[in-house]
């Protein structure tokens, strides 16, 4: 039987941890959705694309030959033949890709392929929209959530080790920026429903985060 798990939440909630722990620990293919948003994002920059031409960045994502491997623990991202799974980690990526995602039609772009993705077979799918908008019929659907400094000091280890050392301060006011961001947008806002489980990440271990979802399936 086909199961799809979604984890939403904001950055640096520990989303993208936990699900490939999730993913590895069930056997289920990862998918990223923020990922396909961020490889949108380095292309529309490569092209030197304002983040305001709503229509230009649409036709980005319309015109874009997006390859995911989505295996457990690890999934590759290539666009147009170039793999940008590292690239797209960059902090200019991290800083412009909230305008990008806001867009309706690069939105529809992705949700397309994310369902079409999804019905390859049994899936942790992680991102903002996953339970409300792309998989409304999942199994099981988390809203994992951390407080805006730990999420802060999550995202400037994961730079530092990338090497591109960051202040945590700073990082805090951008995760702020892009928490506004996210739930204001017109289309598909980041949001907690009564649909979600919760699933606060502060004071615990990925191996006790995964252990607590196991629990409800």
């Amino acid at each position: 039987m086909t199961r799809v798990i979604t984890l939403d939440g904001p950055a640096g909630a520990g989303k993208s941890t936990v699900a490939k722990a999730l993913a590895s620990r069930l056997g289920y293919r990862y998918l990223d959705t923020g990922a396909m948003y961020r490889a949108i994002t380095w292309k529309a920059l490569e092209q030197a694309i304002s983040l305001e031409d709503d229509a230009g960045l649409t036709a980005v994502a319309e015109g874009s030959r997006l390859e995911l491997q989505a295996d457990p623990a690890e999934m590759r991202v290539v666009i147009d033949g170039y793999d940008v799974t590292s690239a797209i980690r960059e902090p200019r990526i991290s800083q412009a890709v909230s305008y990008v995602a806001r867009i309706p039609g690069v939105r529809r772009v992705m949700v397309d392929l994310q369902r079409q993705i999804g019905r390859g077979g049994s899936l942790v799918a992680e991102g903002r929209d996953m339970a409300m908008v792309v998989f409304p019929d999942a199994a099981l659907k988390i809203y994992l959530n951390a407080s805006p400094r730990e999420r802060a000091r999550r995202r400037a280890a994961d730079l530092a080790e990338a090497g591109h050392p960051a202040d945590v301060s700073a990082l805090e006011q951008e995760i702020a920026r892009r928490d506004h961001l996210d739930s204001t947008r017109a289309d598909s806002p980041l949001t907690h429903s009564e649909a979600h489980t919760a699933v606060v990440t502060d004071d615990l271990t990925v191996d006790q985060v995964v252990d607590r979802i196991i629990d409800l399936l």
